[in-house]
């Protein structure tokens, strides 16, 4: 992305974009039970109280009345049609990691088969986005908490711990490539997670093909343990490669999600919170609900000057529903250098 002269005025800045992921599916509800919701009717409401705190989009994941983590397609369907019609503004974002969480104690946590995770594309009613994560890696979301992070919950049982130590991300290339084709000949947008330059290298290289042909949005994921740690260098490098026209969120864990999300909020890009990501607050003096973290953002948010987005505003900065005819095409409107022709060394930003 080019920074040029104001680029920290937030004139010059869209209207920040806050993502809610307060379904949690790593954590037990007896973990934080005031605020982990658990029936169907508390997990519509949990959404209508992340809209109304400012949040507009929603990362949504499902949960079984036992309080597990559903498997279930029809569970998934359940909710979002709730929650289209308690808040219809409101982007729902499926994450495409469902039920990782281990089902049962001392079970490995799991993803789903490819054939499973692949009719994420017949949700009915279809979300919004659906997370894709691009290459196979290692997810070790313990590698950067400390004791204190995991202290009294359910993610410091000894277990527990090993399970989502040892937790890897599987996205070979031609699952990735065909979940995409099937998420947008469903008109579902692909939000990307991006873990590192690497992931984001990947994608470029599937736009340049054809494989995906619409806006780039993508998370920067800063959760160490095969991804990228969250620090400004890692960050700066990802955002150099970024194409202009790009929309990126940053999102990382434990008491690293508030200081990046005030980094990415000076810097104009756009933030995640909720308990999925993290349970304490800053200061460790208790845990802070889904709605307390966008509140603190939202407030946060009027220091910088920075108006929310409203759920139309965030529609069109997203740019739902928009999908292209070519990869030229896609190149152009997301502000890549176009394919090398001839002898163009491919560094060029308009065609000749």
């Amino acid at each position: 992305m080019n920074f040029l002269d104001g680029h920290l005025y937030p004139e010059n800045q869209q209207p920040l974009i806050i993502t809610a992921a307060p379904y949690a599916p790593g954590w037990i509800p007896s973990d934080f039970p005031e605020d982990i919701p658990i029936t169907m009717e508390e997990q519509i409401q949990k959404a209508v109280d992340c809209y109304e705190a400012g949040a507009t989009v929603l990362h949504l994941h499902v949960r079984e009345a036992n309080g597990k983590g559903s498997k279930r397609l029809s569970m998934f369907n359940e909710l979002i049609a709730g929650v289209r019609k308690a808040v219809p503004e409101m982007v729902i974002q499926v994450g495409g990691s469902i039920s990782f969480a281990p089902e049962d104690d001392g079970a490995a946590a799991k993803w789903l088969s490819d054939d499973t995770r692949h009719m994420l594309a017949e949700l009915t009613p279809k979300p919004d986005q659906v997370t894709v994560t691009v290459n196979t890696t290692q997810m070790n979301v313990t590698e950067h908490a400390g004791i204190d992070d995991f202290k009294g919950v359910s993610r410091g049982f000894p277990h527990l711990y090993s399970t989502y130590k040892d937790m890897i991300v599987p996205s070979n290339p031609s699952w990735a490539e065909e979940h995409i084709r099937r998420l947008s000949k469903a008109g579902i947008q692909s939000a990307f997670q991006c873990y590192n330059i690497n992931s984001f290298e990947t994608i470029e290289r599937m736009i340049r093909r054809g494989v995906y042909k619409g806006p780039l949005v993508m998370n920067w994921v800063a959760i160490s343990g095969g991804m990228d740690q969250a620090n400004i260098y890692n960050l700066a490098n990802f955002l150099r490669a970024a194409p202009d026209g790009s929309v990126i969120t940053v999102e990382s864990s434990v008491l690293n999600v508030l200081p990046i999300n005030m980094i990415g909020m000076a810097l104009g890009l756009h933030v995640r919170c909720g308990i999925e990501d993290v349970l304490w607050k800053q200061d460790r003096s208790g845990k802070a609900s889904s709605v307390e973290q966008i509140k603190q953002l939202v407030r946060i948010a009027g220091e910088f000057g920075r108006p929310i987005a409203t759920g139309q505003q965030a529609r069109e900065i997203l740019q739902l529903d928009v999908f292209y005819e070519t990869a030229d095409e896609t190149l152009a409107k997301n502000g890549f250098a176009p394919n090398r022709k001839g002898g163009n060394q491919g560094f060029l930003r308009k065609p000749d």
